[in-house]
């Protein structure tokens, strides 16, 4: 489109032109024809639409007004023409404010393309991929893109923020993703592909709609949170009618799919192989498939919203085929084990369950007698057909397992009811009487239990039960409550016997025995027809009762006993002495001699707490047997259990407390502090290594000997055995510790202490070994050495290198380490380092001697000399 220039010329000033008549006139007559042109245009873009339904048609058209317009535009912005306007503003033409409108129009409409096509260009990405992007994901990661970018236009755009142009906007994104959907879903492949790839297909497309309507709700929503004042609220079924429809649509396609797939599980291709009858397994495969023909069968299409009622109706003819067909199935499939309502027993259960298909059956037989066409037509004859044949054979399974659980009852329930109170679990009946670990339980017979509920169940079907079922089933609260006091009864007992050790149930051997013999009743006359099953539980209750309280007595007096066992056991035999003045250690007999002074004073405590056990076993015998002498023959294993506790007592004693001293022996504590020495002509520790080995072993062997206060009873009693008289007068006491010290762990603790400490010493004295390069000090004769030095007649340099000599050790002497700690040793080197120091002195005192005798005598000769001259 191209606006006609005038033929005047325009080269002189605008005023002069709008002066002469026949250049206005002819300007007015352009005037008017660009008028019309432009007004043309305009009139043709307003009416100009979308080609075709896809949003992207939306942005064509926007481009190409946007591109005539601009062309227009900028014909109009042209010298000349802008001219030709002031002249006739300057003549003041009647033509010049209807062409003004005109352009005013043309600019209005010119901008708002312009800017429809900057924020529409904004969403052609996104628009491109739902048009044509590969991929379910693409377009689920597409469509909230795209809606975030539609609400930016919303707010941003002075066009696009009102509902006549963004709803059909909408509506194209509506029909394109539904267009998409309809592609992927492609209803004539869906159901002759591979059943997967179709319920895949399917399932995308379903989510891709969802997607669509949620990410529009979630704009909705973050366009009211921004702020704007311009809400989306928009015509909700214009946009989603069709959307929502296929997605209903979607969904049932998907639970067609779910039926028919379930219904090939129960009859798997590989199952011709192995049944019977593969036949027939084959046939209902066929009947299967045959449930899906009408879906190929389509002659509309279902996707489209006007075809909504025809659609319902297949599907309804569907479910009510599948529904008959369905419960044939389940009947077929479960008949050997089939799925139980709960609490429910297993005959009773099975009827019930066959029953419960029946009638779901039975309920689409009768919807379709209220339709008498459906039932005549073929269809209806074909579920008629399907049902009157699973109803046939539903009947005759309920007749069978009626029958067999008829004459099972008859048979088994008298038998059962015969059954004694209780079985033991002890197979010889000597271990019966005998052992602490027989047991009982409650002989009610499960099978018992579930002929009275089956019983109970017929009857609530309406089934005749046999009298004997009846009258036992009637009895039901009777029997539980037996049970149940049986139960609990034989719970008490079990949970009493486990509570005794072997010593306490060779103790009350008569009170077991006395309490198996009521029991022998449950389990050798007694049955579930008997009268005399509730004074039995209360005899029974009545005996445990009241070893119940035996054990509790004889407990109390064992964790009396135990108590002072671990006073006993935790007993500390080792404690050290505090350093002196906070750091001064002491010398390793005064330690020891502390260890022993301690020792023999918390020995004494552990003794009465041991001389106080016969008497709590004198205790024990006045409970059981009633007498009180210490010496009872039925005591005698309970006498001999705990002096083998008091024994293991007393080996835990001594073995921690020996491993405790190891403990701080290897723990790099100083405990005590020992001397090197100069004994001449060797170094030394004061006191001895041997002695220190020695007062260790002592001590160590001190600790065993505690066993020694500690008397041994006379045997089959808890009286304190009185010394032996070995040889005339001498008495020997017979105690634990000939025993004790005879122990594995006891001797393998010493004899590591014992090592322990060598190997300390050992270090020590390696250390002491660097100062043996002084030994030159003590070990030389110093009066030869001298008298050799002096017949040399050394000049008074030689005297002063040996003076340095004695002297630098002297000093060197006091720089070194006046203790070592070595673990639990500390080496005091101090009285080694003095002795040192006074021999290099010695030496030093002897050579000035020397000297000053020299000296002395060089000073006579020159007096000599002198007086000579």
């Amino acid at each position: 489109v191209e606006l006609e220039m005038p033929t005047v010329s325009l080269d002189k000033e605008v005023s002069l032109l709008a002066t002469v008549p026949s250049v206005v006139q002819s300007l007015e007559s352009c005037a008017v024809t660009w008028k019309k042109l432009i007004s043309r245009v305009l009139k043709q873009q307003l009416r100009k639409v979308p080609q075709g339904n896809s949003p992207l048609a939306e942005i064509d058209l926007w481009r190409d007004k946007n591109a005539i317009l601009s062309d227009l535009t900028e014909q109009t912005k042209l010298p000349k023409v802008q001219k030709v306007l002031k002249i006739l503003q300057e003549a003041e033409s009647e033509h010049i404010e209807e062409l003004q409108i005109v352009l005013s129009d043309l600019k209005k409409y010119h901008v708002e393309a312009l800017d429809n096509v900057k924020f529409l260009s904004t969403l052609e990405r996104h628009l491109q991929n739902l048009a044509h992007g590969t991929g379910s994901d693409v377009l689920l990661s597409t469509i909230p893109s795209l809606l975030n970018g539609l609400r930016m236009v919303w707010v941003m755009s002075r066009h696009y923020n009102k509902d006549e142009r963004m709803v059909p906007l909408l509506k194209r994104i509506s029909w394109q993703i539904s267009t998409r959907v309809y592609e992927v879903v492609d209803l004539h492949t869906l159901f002759i592909e591979d059943r997967a790839a179709a319920k895949k297909r399917v399932t995308e497309g379903k989510t891709i709609l969802e997607h669509w309507k949620k990410c529009y709700f979630t704009a909705c929503a973050q366009v009211e949170e921004s702020g704007s004042e311009r809400y989306w609220k928009f015509d909700l079924k214009s946009l989603f009618e069709r959307t929502d429809h296929m997605t209903a649509v979607c969904q049932d396609l998907l639970d067609i799919f779910q039926v028919i797939e379930e219904l090939y599980n129960v009859f798997i291709p590989e199952l011709t192989t192995v049944t019977a009858n593969p036949k027939r397994i084959e046939a209902l495969l066929r009947g299967v498939n045959e449930l899906i023909s009408p879906m190929k069968e389509l002659k509309f299409d279902p996707f489209s919203v006007i075809s909504t009622r025809n659609w319902k109706s297949v599907m309804r003819q569907f479910r009510e085929e599948v529904s008959v067909e369905n419960v044939k199935q389940i009947f077929v499939q479960n008949l050997e084990d089939p799925p139980l309502y709960k609490n429910h027993p297993p005959v009773a259960g099975a009827i019930a369950w066959s029953r419960s298909l029946f009638y779901r059956i039975k309920r689409t037989i009768l919807r379709f007698q209220e339709l008498e066409e459906l039932l005549t037509s073929e269809h209806g004859k074909k579920v008629k057909q399907i049902y009157l044949q699973v109803a046939k054979k539903m009947k005759e399974y309920e007749d069978e397992k009626y029958k067999e659980w008829k004459e099972s009852t008859a048979q088994m329930l008298p038998l059962l009811l015969k059954d004694h109170l209780l079985t033991v679990s002890s197979v010889a009946e000597e271990s019966v009487t005998t052992k602490k670990s027989t047991c009982f339980a409650v002989n009610f017979s499960p099978m018992l239990q579930e002929m009275i509920t089956e019983t109970k169940y017929m009857e609530q079907l309406g089934l005749p039960v046999p009298e004997i079922a009846r009258y036992v089933a009637l009895q039901e609260d009777k029997y539980l409550r037996y049970t149940s006091r049986l139960t609990s009864m034989l719970d008490r007992y079990h949970n009493l016997m486990e509570t005794l050790n072997e010593a306490e149930t060779k103790l009350l051997h008569d009170y077991i025995q006395e309490l198996l013999r009521i029991f022998k009743s449950g389990h050798k006359r007694l049955t579930w027809n008997s009268l005399g099953i509730g004074e039995f539980i209360v005899q029974c209750t009545q005996a445990i009762g009241k070893l119940e309280s035996l054990v509790h007595q004889i407990h109390n007096i064992s964790e009396d006993i135990s108590s002072k066992l671990l006073f006993m056991e935790s007993a500390n035999l080792f404690k050290f002495p505090l350093p002196k003045n906070g750091h001064e250690l002491p010398e390793p007999k005064a330690f020891f001699d502390y260890i022993k002074c301690e020792r023999a004073k918390d020995v004494a405590p552990l003794v009465r707490k041991y001389s106080a056990i016969p008497s709590l076993l004198i205790e024990v015998e006045g409970r059981v047997t009633n007498t009180n002498t210490g010496r009872s023959p039925k005591l005698a294993a309970y006498y001999a259990y705990w002096e083998k506790r008091i024994y293991q007592v007393l080996i835990q004693l001594i073995v921690k407390n020996l491993q405790a001293f190891n403990a701080v022996l290897l723990a790099n504590v100083p405990l005590f502090q020992i001397k090197a020495v100069l004994s001449v002509p060797e170094i030394t520790f004061q006191p001895s290594a041997s002695e220190i080995d020695q007062m260790a072993a002592e001590s160590i062997q001190d600790c065993v000997k505690v066993a020694k206060h500690f008397v041994r009873w006379m045997h089959g009693t808890c009286i304190e055995c009185p010394p032996q008289h070995v040889r005339k007068e001498e008495a020997v006491p017979f105690n634990f510790y000939s025993d004790v010290s005879q122990s594995p762990l006891i001797i393998e603790q010493a004899v590591l202490i014992t090592q322990n400490i060598h190997e300390v010493l050992a270090s020590l004295s390696e250390y002491l070994n660097q100062w043996n390069r002084y030994d030159l000090l003590w070990k030389s004769d110093k009066d030869t050495v001298l008298e050799g030095f002096a017949a040399e007649k050394p000049a008074c340099v030689t005297f002063d290198e040996q003076l340095q000599f004695y002297m630098k050790v002297a000093q060197e002497v006091t720089q070194q380490p006046l203790i070592k700690d070595e673990q639990f040793i500390r080496l005091q080197l101090a009285p080694l380092a003095l002795s040192v120091q006074e021999n290099a002195q010695g030496w030093m005192t002897s050579l000035g001697k020397l000297l000053n005798e020299s000296a002395r005598e060089e000073l006579v000769r020159l007096q000599e000399e002198i007086q000579v001259g």
